[in-house]
């Protein structure tokens, strides 16, 4: 439930058209509603303009089916990340418009209807291996109502593949970089473009890159400014990241 949805509560109640019992039912659940296993924050959207985002690893498929279902009846919003597709199953078995994206791994739900999308977005991977932590990034940038584009593959591997994008690139009010190996996409990105760059190093590499070690090192080491990193594989972090800044300063 976001402010919005609050102020027309508030609005029928004093209209008439909502008795008192009525909106003391739609206004229990808030600040948030105890599961038993988990206590789900009906709030969050009213804090921080975005509802609470379930985290799928770890829990098991019917936790997340029961999350999502409560979620769902006191808002307009979901976002499930790290899903599997028993997750997806789970879920659809109680919300029929979900949708599985299973390269991101994620489930989401907008029921909204149109939506103005506001700022830009860009999402550039280094390799097709790192496609998962990026369409992370594109699935969360997009559902917080932002322009996202993506320029996958275009690693400094085939440093031409990159300079290609610039002109592209540089018109966006935030890139998230992803990049596995050895890491050095977004420092190399930061030193063409004036907007900020979220890296995301990931797990991709051989062994010396350490699980994603490698290339996080290399990313906080960043000789470039305007360079801020994230922890290994969080393309939801970098996408939200990413869409707080487009949604301060909008290109479109």
């Amino acid at each position: 439930m976001d402010e919005a949805a609050i102020k027309d509560l508030l609005e029928r109640h004093s209209a008439g058209d909502l008795d008192t019992d009525a909106l003391v039912a739609q206004l229990v659940h808030m600040p948030y509603a105890d599961l038993g296993f988990a206590r789900v924050d009906h709030h969050r959207e009213v804090r921080t303009g975005f509802p609470e985002v379930v985290f799928g690893q770890g829990k098991t498929p019917e936790q997340v089916a029961g999350i999502a279902q409560e979620l769902l009846n006191h808002g307009d919003r979901l976002l499930v990340t790290r899903a599997t597709p028993d997750m997806q199953d789970a879920v659809m078995a109680l919300v029929s418009d979900a949708v599985f994206e299973p390269i991101s791994r994620t489930i989401s739900v907008d029921r909204r209807g149109e939506v103005k999308l506001t700022g830009r977005v860009s999402v550039v991977s280094a390799g097709t291996a790192d496609l998962p932590v990026a369409m992370e990034a594109v699935v969360t940038a997009r559902m917080m109502d932002r322009n996202v584009e993506s320029h996958f593959d275009v690693g400094v591997a085939g440093l031409h593949r990159l300079l290609d994008q610039l002109e592209v690139l540089r018109r966006a009010d935030a890139i998230v970089a992803v990049a596995g190996m050895d890491g050095v996409l977004p420092s190399v990105l930061a030193g063409l473009v004036s907007t900020p760059v979220i890296a995301v190093p990931t797990s991709v590499g051989y062994g010396a890159s350490f699980d994603g070690v490698g290339p996080l090192l290399t990313m906080l080491n960043a000789c470039s400014p305007g360079v801020a990193v994230v922890n290994i594989d969080n393309g939801f972090g970098a996408g939200y990241m990413a869409a707080a800044i487009a949604k301060k300063n909008p290109s479109s």
